[in-house]
């Protein structure tokens, strides 16, 4: 695993303006977690003045909520929220913002693929930009979850006129008040795409900054699992549908920008061919 990074003592500190919460998804992390939590409690300091770290224990059946409820007693900056049950990643992210004090909410996935110190890339444009969102520029992940990810990113285009590099990267800070405005529904992994969905209908201003990733260490991933996949197959269509007729809340902060939902030709095709796709290719996968 390639070390970490620390910032560049020459490079001088971007501050994050206001308040910042900080939300971390946890799955069975037990080997992760307190690693994780320790180094974003010592580097969050160097960036923001005011800022509260919230752990999402979705269900985990190790170690992971002892360790983080030992974690907050610990220290006064974090919080932990539990599910008795496995939700969802969605689900777990939609609670974490939902308890968020910041002026900006930020999360990060709590499996130790990402540095907190990258945060020192975002912090320049947090202010600048309602969404300032980090994407993988070498992603260490097997194959097929990074064919999966591409072909997720061209689908997302495609369906929700959403352009971004890498849209399910666990590493972007958002204006806390955009977050809370929207009802999110996603319980699994297309809760970035919802997001950035109907931001684009707010007509939010995303800045995209190059963050790193390392491959996992400990643990054991369930994103790139061919019934996750599926899943968010249905969820993908599902929310599709339902984006056609969404308008933001009368509350929403930004101002509506004159949008047109994607209309077109041959989106129904798409969809319907994503599994004729995902299925090629687990087979050239398998065949490897």
């Amino acid at each position: 695993m390639s070390a970490r990074r620390t910032p560049t003592p020459e490079v001088p500190v971007a501050r994050i303006p206001g308040s910042l919460s900080l939300v971390l998804p946890a799955h069975n992390e037990e080997a992760n977690i307190s690693i994780v939590v320790e180094q974003a409690l010592a580097v969050l300091p160097t960036y923001v003045d005011d800022f509260e770290i919230i752990i999402v224990n979705d269900g985990s059946r190790d170690a992971t909520p002892v360790i983080a409820d030992t974690l907050a007693a610990s220290h006064p900056n974090v919080r932990v929220i539990h599910h008795p049950v496995n939700r969802g990643y969605g689900a777990a992210l939609t609670s974490g913002f939902r308890a968020a004090r910041g002026d900006y909410i930020m999360f990060m996935d709590s499996d130790r693929q990402f540095d907190i110190a990258d945060i020192g890339l975002l912090a320049p444009f947090v202010g600048r930009f309602d969404v300032v969102a980090g994407f993988r520029m070498e992603r260490s992940d097997p194959l097929h979850r990074r064919v999966f990810a591409e072909m997720f990113n061209v689908a997302v285009r495609i369906l929700f006129g959403v352009h971004m590099r890498d849209i399910d990267c666990a590493f972007k800070i958002f204006r806390g008040d955009l977050l809370r405005s929207m009802e999110l529904t996603a319980p699994g992994a297309l809760i970035n795409t919802e997001i950035q969905a109907k931001l684009r209908r707010q007509g939010a201003t995303v800045e995209q900054v190059g963050v790193h990733h390392y491959p996992r260490i400990a643990g054991e991933a369930t994103g790139g699992s061919f019934r996750v996949i599926r899943r968010a197959m249905k969820e993908t269509v599902l929310l599709w549908w339902r984006m056609r007729s969404y308008e933001p809340p009368a509350t929403a902060p930004n101002p509506q920008r004159p949008y047109r939902f994607p209309q077109m030709v041959g989106s129904a095709a798409t969809v319907v061919g994503l599994p004729a796709l995902v299925a090629a290719i687990r087979k050239k996968i398998k065949g490897e």
